[in-house]
């Protein structure tokens, strides 16, 4: 029986941020989170551009029939045409000059789902109530974990763990990790920003993912408590769960939150 996504998402500036420069987009086919450096000009900008072309992505797929799609070529011609209408605003712009951001994305076909990641907010997959980490972060300290040069309890207090190795900026020729993921009937998905990841490990994740009944509450939840735990940047999340197409949908989509939405539409 065909599989369709039930979501919710969230996003929060946190408590030490004056801004929220995190983008998120949902609907029944597409998953997305962006998070603009916040070091660098305008990463709300950033951020909004990304998710505003994966929105466009999907509402030119509404209504079609996925079957047999190039799942990963369109997310990538979606972030190479943000990563193109970015460098453009920096030119006529120059305020916009070094504006960056992560982008990880999830598009379904109804079972087949493909997935593009650069930078380092994440996406994880709780199945049969085990968390396992679909993305790999684009950060100096990952790589040094990939190395054997220092171990993950060490990473998790590098100085420079928030250094990225890859982003969508200006300028610049994106090069996403590209790849499909089968989902199953039961599967909950999260796509998050680091503001999360920052604070919960994938302990507190799984709990949250686990003991939620709806995807709201467990978006309401993992903000919450990244809050309580100091809420050192932005706080945005995407949960969907994997339901036969026979169920209610609660989203029509594609819904905005974050920075794009409150951004004007061009």
């Amino acid at each position: 029986m065909p599989l369709t996504l039930r979501s919710a998402a969230g996003s929060d500036v946190g408590r030490r941020r004056p801004l929220n420069q995190d983008s998120a987009v949902t609907s029944p086919r597409l998953l997305a989170v962006a998070d603009g450096m916040g070091g660098h000009a305008h990463g709300e900008v950033a951020s909004s551009v990304a998710v505003r072309a994966l929105a466009d992505l999907d509402a030119e797929l509404a209504g079609t029939d996925l079957a047999g799609l190039d799942l990963l070529g369109v997310l990538a011609r979606a972030v190479t045409a943000a990563a193109d209408r970015l460098t453009g605003l920096a030119r006529e712009n120059t305020a916009l000059r070094g504006s960056g951001t992560t982008v990880v994305a999830l598009l379904f076909d109804g079972g087949r789902v493909g997935i593009l990641h650069v930078g380092d907010s994440r996406a994880y997959l709780l199945r049969g109530g085990e968390l396992l980490r679909l993305t790999r972060d684009h950060t100096l300290v990952q790589a040094l974990v990939d190395e054997g040069r220092i171990s993950l309890e060490e990473a998790a207090e590098h100085p420079r763990r928030s250094m990225l190795m890859r982003t969508l900026q200006d300028g610049n020729t994106v090069e996403p990790d590209l790849f499909h993921h089968e989902a199953l009937a039961g599967d909950r998905y999260l796509v998050c920003s680091d503001g999360v990841t920052a604070v919960l490990g994938d302990a507190d994740i799984q709990r949250v993912l686990a003991e939620s009944a709806e995807p709201q509450a467990a978006v309401d939840r993992l903000i919450e408590l990244a809050n309580e735990g100091g809420g050192p940047d932005n706080i945005t999340c995407v949960v969907a769960d994997v339901v036969d197409s026979e169920e209610p949908v609660s989203d029509a989509g594609p819904e905005l939150v974050g920075a794009a939405a409150a951004a004007p539409a061009d």
